[in-house]
């Protein structure tokens, strides 16, 4: 706990998240003093610099919802996965990091054909509970394609082309961690050529 404040006209306590290494962002958490609810929150890099900003203007906790009101409408739509459970499992077999920050474990992992380019994309999903970034692995079948990194806000994007015993593959990290962390996850992804096949 850092402090006091005032977010949307309440009286709110401050806690600050200060991560252990340089792997992740910090977090200044305002909570509502009466309820506890987050008030606003910020997201803050190394050097304290602000990344992200959420935070209420308005906030009436008098009017308590009704179970009704908290019922799906009438316009409410299922969504069903269309998803290959076999192809998630081999994903997650067939690829690995040799490196991961501490804490970060995969969450989950996926396939799907690319309607564009008819190639298989695999996806792994990393998160330490707080932070999640995930890894996009497709062929490149020669194409040319040049190595990015890039940076909106908290979000980073790292491309590079990794060889394997089975041709060129497009590694992408995006999620909301360092740059540096997410060039080091890309260039660290490793494949069983057995289970790859």
């Amino acid at each position: 706990m850092i402090g006091k404040s005032r977010v949307a006209g309440r009286p709110a306590v401050i806690v600050a998240l200060t991560p252990r290494d340089q792997h992740r962002y910090g977090f200044e958490l305002h909570l509502d003093k009466e309820t506890g609810l987050p008030l606003k929150s910020l997201l803050l890099n190394d050097k304290g610099q602000l990344l992200e900003r959420f935070q209420f203007t308005q906030l009436n906790t008098s009017d308590v919802p009704s179970d009704s009101d908290l019922q799906a409408g009438a316009d409410c739509k299922m969504i069903v996965a269309d998803g290959d459970k076999a192809s998630a499992a081999n994903v997650a077999q067939a690829w690995r990091s040799d490196w991961l920050p501490p804490g970060f474990e995969l969450v989950s992992s996926s396939a799907h054909k690319d309607l564009q380019t008819k190639t298989q994309v695999s996806s792994l999903m990393y998160g330490d509970g707080l932070a999640r970034f995930s890894v996009f692995l497709e062929p490149l079948n020669g194409a040319a394609v040049t190595d990015t990194r890039t940076q909106l806000g908290p979000t980073v994007a790292v491309s590079r082309r990794l060889t394997t015993p089975q041709g060129e593959i497009m590694v992408t990290v995006v999620g909301e961690i360092p740059i540096g962390t997410a060039e080091r996850i890309a260039l660290s992804m490793r494949t069983d050529a057995t289970a790859a096949k």
